[in-house]
């Protein structure tokens, strides 16, 4: 489902991140999904129920992992 933000609102929004620019809809791979993508450090932001997430904690880094640097390695 495309993101149907007010195009008067998406131009105000800004990433949260130092940089703080500007934000496209959709991810890099899917256009059309729920989320808004840093224009400058590619973080890409969820929108839920129509309401952008921009909060760093729970941004994609560009890179695609979620932050699981302890899932998927036992030390063995």
């Amino acid at each position: 489902m495309v993101v149907t933000l007010d195009a008067q609102l998406l131009e105000i929004l800004a990433c949260p991140a130092p940089d703080h620019a500007p934000l496209t809809p959709g991810t890099p791979d899917d256009p059309d999904a729920d989320a808004l993508t840093c224009t400058s450090c590619g973080r890409v932001y969820e929108v839920r129920d129509g309401i952008p997430v921009l909060l760093l904690d729970e941004a994609i880094p560009p890179d695609g992992s979620e932050n699981d640097d302890q899932t998927g390695s036992d030390g063995a």
